[in-house]
């Protein structure tokens, strides 16, 4: 079994579904408006002192005084979570930090500035253009109209500036976070100052080159000339799909079975983390609860779905609500009477906990588990764990119940499961169904960036069904699955081209074509949905970090994508796939998929061979 997104075995097992039938797929799209032109370049910025090795600055750069925070804060981090011992891919200069106390490894992601005490998110697309505002200003006199796109499907609002601001913004840089964004983080405004009130660390050094907004849109047939050789490699099977497409114009450059549905694996949590942060919002918390239950001495503890809750300051995930907390507020609200039972109230989840054509061995297996409304540090047995497969409880909503049992001294055969009565006015105090404390999750923000950067498929569920119950499905596999159907329909997007079972990916039902991936990238650069922006902050970056970490660093033909390359992967049993962005040698930002679903050998092979065709889009002049 691998341990980097969905679920992948070596011995080629067979795919045996157990459960229900996927959700179909809703149809219909919505008109958006034409995409506009480009700003113009800005005049760059006067030179830096001479860095060997340093690649052009970043088109926007933090302000000075904030202190770089992350899951792998201040270093440049690997899949095993150590800082590497050489210089980056590409001649890149290394970031000078430490890293921030406190963090656990998560598998590595690249690291931005932000403001000391802010909970750490994910790499940042420095790929994005710099031209920015609401509005861009007319092309220079004599510049050459861009292409018009290939068809009507692809004609989205793309003014990247204004999403490089947010994006950048949204991932928490800078002292202060103009419109939308300070809300969605929860941020207040102030000076950036780490817990010891120390002078912050200094910026880091630039790492990433920013795209050219100027740069020559490449040629479809200079696209295909490069990609066609390395698509019908043997190592990648028979039915290999693939769609590329220009960010800023929308004009398709390559297409290979670009509308036909595809087993996506991971890949599917692009479509869930858009999905959730249109149908929620990137500010949105998922609270927990615990009210008063009917008999005196009974607490209720309520799940709502956040599966990041940690039992104690020792939990997985960096800046999750915690249970002691939670009982903390208990004991103050009892006012010194002993609690005596604890009920555990997951009823707003229904239906199986095991997803529909997931393969019999994932329960077990360490990339999934049961998806139960009240799960703490991800059903795993030991939050210290590394990122990748972990032993998980089989009964998560119960382990959790019986650690809250523990904090506030209960017996924890003294734990069941249950609902928690209504609230009722009057009584003695406190009230049965009256609340006795909560706790809330990070924002919504926070954890897709999370979900993309770790892959973590049961943060992916729980994310599902946050769009299953803003949309008043049914919170299950089904209910989740038609509810981001109806969100990606609702967004003007193909959805007669995805049809999903769960929001993970680990579904061998799900099916998602590569230009249905390209457009949600493209929506997600568009100004006119800013709360999607979020779903760039975590991908991972090709030789750095995430799922990409340890990829285009060796294999023959991949090295021009460690840097540029920024996508999320999936992997299940003879089926690979990998879509994101990618920046061209000529500095122009592409978004490409390419999905695999019948893959004759093992991941050693088909992931070279992927990576190579994002490699072949990375080292394109192509015109």
């Amino acid at each position: 079994m691998g341990r980097e997104d969905s679920h992948y075995r070596p011995d080629g097992g067979a795919a045996r579904g157990t459960g229900r039938s996927g959700s179909g797929g809703a149809t219909g799209r919505v008109p958006v408006p034409d995409a506009h032109l480009p700003r113009a370049a800005e005049p760059p910025p006067p030179a830096p002192d001479a860095v060997p090795d340093r690649p052009p600055p970043l088109p926007w750069r933090p302000p000075a005084g904030s202190a770089p925070v992350g899951p792998n804060a201040g270093r440049f981090p690997t899949l095993d979570g150590n800082r590497p011992t050489s210089a980056p891919p590409s001649g890149r200069a290394a970031i000078p930090t430490s890293p921030a106390p406190g963090h656990p490894p998560s598998g590595g992601e690249s690291t931005i500035p932000i403001p000391t005490g802010v909970p750490p998110l994910g790499p940042p697309i420095s790929a994005l253009p710099a031209s920015g505002g609401a509005a861009s200003p007319p092309a220079p006199t004599g510049a050459a109209p861009l292409p018009t796109p290939a068809a009507p499907r692809r004609r989205l609002p793309v003014v990247l500036g204004l999403v490089l601001l947010l994006v950048l913004a949204g991932v928490g840089v800078g002292l202060t976070r103009p419109g939308p964004v300070a809300g969605w983080l929860g941020d207040d405004a102030g000076p950036a100052r780490n817990s010891a009130g120390a002078t912050p660390e200094p910026d880091p050094a630039d790492v990433l080159a920013g795209p050219d907004p100027n740069a020559p849109l490449p040629s479809a047939d200079g696209v295909r000339a490069a990609l066609d050789p390395l698509v019908g490699v043997a190592d990648l099977g028979d039915r290999v799909n693939v769609s590329v497409a220009d960010v800023t114009s929308g004009h398709t450059l390559f297409a290979k079975g670009a509308d036909d549905g595809t087993v996506p694996a991971s890949v599917t949590k692009l479509v869930t983390a858009v999905t959730v942060l249109a149908a929620r919002g990137p500010a949105y918390r998922i609270p927990t609860r615990a009210v008063a239950g009917a008999q005196p001495g009974e607490v209720v503890i309520v799940g709502a779905g956040d599966p990041t809750v940690a039992v104690d300051k020792k939990g997985y995930y960096p800046g999750a609500a915690r249970l002691d907390d939670l009982a903390a507020q208990v004991r103050t609200a009892l006012g010194g009477v002993a609690p005596t039972r604890v009920i555990v109230d997951g009823s707003i989840y229904s239906g199986p906990v095991y997803g529909p054509g997931w393969d019999d061995d994932i329960p077990t297996g360490g990339s999934g588990g049961a998806v139960t409304a009240l799960t703490a540090d991800g059903a795993r047995r030991d939050p210290g764990v590394g990122q990748g497969a972990a032993e998980r409880f089989a009964e998560p909503d119960l382990a959790a119940g019986r650690s809250f049992a523990r904090l506030l001294g209960v017996p924890t055969d003294a734990v069941k499961r249950g609902t928690a009565p209504a609230a009722a006015a009057g009584g003695a105090a406190p009230a049965p169904g009256s609340e006795l404390g909560v706790v809330q999750s990070p924002p919504l923000i926070r954890l897709v960036d999370i979900m993309i950067s770790e892959s973590d498929n049961l943060l992916a569920e729980a994310l599902a069904r946050q769009v299953a119950l803003a949309r008043n499905q049914p919170a299950s596999f089904d209910g989740a699955a038609a509810a981001m159907d109806a969100q990606v329909a609702e967004l003007g997007l193909p959805a007669d081209e995805i049809t999903l079972s769960d929001g993970s990916g680990l579904s061998r039902r799900n099916r998602i074509s590569p230009s249905l991936l390209t457009d949600l990238v493209r929506l997600a650069a568009s100004p006119d949905h800013p709360e999607l922006a979020g779903v760039f902050g975590g991908l991972p970056v090709g030789g750095w970090s995430g799922t990409l970490g340890d990829r285009y660093r060796n294999a023959p033909g991949t090295g021009a994508g460690a840097g540029t390359v920024r996508a999320k992967t999936g992997t299940l049993t003879g089926v690979h796939a990998i879509a994101g962005l990618v920046t061209t040698a000529d500095g122009r930002l592409l978004t490409f998929a390419v999905l695999t679903d019948k893959v004759p050998g093992g991941k050693e092979t088909a992931q070279p061979a992927l990576d190579r065709i994002a490699a072949a889009l990375a080292n394109c002049g192509c015109s």
